[in-house]
């Protein structure tokens, strides 16, 4: 295995110039974090959203500084909570005038043993996870479908992982969830084609973060980091960056995709 340190990070392009993006679980750390960051980078307006209302705030006012005030707003949600996602939508519509990219980003994780699991553990995980995603996927579908004819269509990028392909110890609600997610993904681009609304999914294997880092011993860590052809994890901001491919006008003829953000090799 080879040793390759992260990469420069890359510039903005423009490439989502004008356009309203929701991203959920984006308090300031991990890919939802970074993908709200590289949205505004390249001329979006964010909504951003989280359960962590506190870090939510920090994120907005962080953003709001570097970015300008008009182009961050932040609602907090949980998107096991229907009427929570109504008014995350609602608020995009209001604050920013419109709506375009939605990011589900919202996921839990855990590690348990199937025997001993309980059936609290895993409704907890397919309930953010999975049936999350679809509660946002349904509401920014009814969203840009209200607008067709004459509107301009719309983009979903949801946030998988590569255990709903690999099998991983420990992760069988986790893994289930996202296997949910893909699939969940492949059905709505068929049905949300018909108006216009493209729908993807990134899948990646090892991104890092602080509060991610908390949660993970250095024994799986460092498992799970030999596995990676690279020799390391991969930067959130890597993934954001294939985020924002799926959510520009580069992916045009792409719906019901679910690309790997992964150097894995085991």
């Amino acid at each position: 295995m080879t040793d390759v340190e992260s990469p420069a990070y890359m510039d903005g392009h423009g490439l989502l110039r004008g356009r309203t993006a929701v991203v959920t679980a984006a308090a300031g750390a991990g890919i939802g974090g970074a993908t709200a960051r590289r949205f505004l980078e390249e001329g979006a307006r964010v909504l951003i959203s989280d359960t962590h209302t506190r870090r939510l705030k920090e994120y907005e006012a962080e953003l709001a500084g570097e970015f300008g005030a008009p182009s961050v707003a932040a609602q907090p949600c949980d998107v096991t909570d229907e009427t929570q996602v109504r008014a995350l939508f609602d608020e995009a519509l209001q604050v920013h005038g419109g709506l375009d990219i939605v990011v589900n980003n919202a996921g839990l994780g855990g590690t348990a043993a199937l025997v001993d699991m309980t059936d609290d553990e895993w409704s907890r995980v397919l309930d953010v996870t999975l049936n999350g995603t679809f509660r946002c996927t349904r509401a920014a579908l009814r969203a840009f479908r209200e607008r067709r004819p004459g509107g301009r269509g719309g983009v979903i990028v949801n946030n998988a992982s590569v255990v709903g392909w690999r099998a991983q110890a420990g992760q069988a609600h986790y893994a289930a969830a996202k296997a949910g997610v893909m699939a969940l993904t492949r059905c709505a681009a068929l049905e949300a084609a018909e108006y216009g609304v493209r729908v993807n999914a990134v899948s990646p294997s090892l991104a890092m973060h602080p509060h991610l880092v908390k949660v993970t011993t250095p024994e799986l860590l460092a498992e799970l980091t030999a596995r990676e052809a690279f020799g390391r994890y991969a930067e959130p901001w890597e993934v954001a960056n294939v985020i924002v491919f799926l959510a520009s006008g580069y992916s045009s003829y792409m719906t019901g995709e679910v690309v790997a953000v992964s150097s894995r090799h085991a």
